[in-house]
């Protein structure tokens, strides 16, 4: 286990699109941000009920569940990505299109307890693999989706995001 401390991505080391997301990281070590969004995220869903889970704000949006299942595959996405370029690997990877994965995810079928161990599972297998990147390692770099991006900056990347959709199920879903 490294005890290398990533500091924050440059705005050259991802996509303007992420910008966003990297913004809404404070300063502090990535993985204990991602540790504690971890916990936060889990009470927040513990907290609520099986038919809270299948709840829109509007017809047409996702539901709590499908949010969460979103969330747990766009950091498999990204954590992926990391890894790939963490060990040197130059080829370009592919985009996913989340409005076509979230209908196919089966969430809107399963509890909401069991797509909130999936989100949970997901991120200690994200952190573990943080943990392990060196310094030299997150610099390394590599194109995904059309754009070059850094791990340091998928690792930002991942707490932003999860960071995001928290903020509107808070905003919007649990008012």
């Amino acid at each position: 286990m490294t005890t290398t401390t990533l500091t924050r991505p440059s705005e050259t080391e991802y996509a303007p699109v992420y910008a966003r997301y990297v913004a809404r990281i404070p300063e502090g070590d990535i993985v204990s941000i991602l540790d504690e969004q971890m916990h936060a995220s889990a009470e927040l869903l513990d907290g609520l009920s099986e038919s809270q889970g299948d709840y829109r704000y509007a017809p047409g949006k996702w539901s709590i569940k499908e949010v969460v299942s979103h969330v747990a595959d766009a950091e498999r996405v990204f954590a992926y990505r990391a890894l790939w370029f963490s060990r040197g690997d130059e080829n370009e990877l592919p985009g996913f299109d989340e409005q076509g994965w979230v209908p196919n995810s089966g969430a809107a079928s399963r509890a909401l307890r069991d797509v909130a161990d999936e989100l949970r599972a997901v991120r200690l297998a994200t952190i573990a693999f943080a943990r392990s990147v060196s310094e030299e390692q997150s610099l390394r770099s590599g194109v995904a989706s059309g754009y070059r991006v850094t791990v340091r900056g998928l690792l930002y990347i991942i707490a932003g995001h999860e960071a995001h959709h928290v903020a509107i199920l808070r905003e919007r879903y649990l008012k």
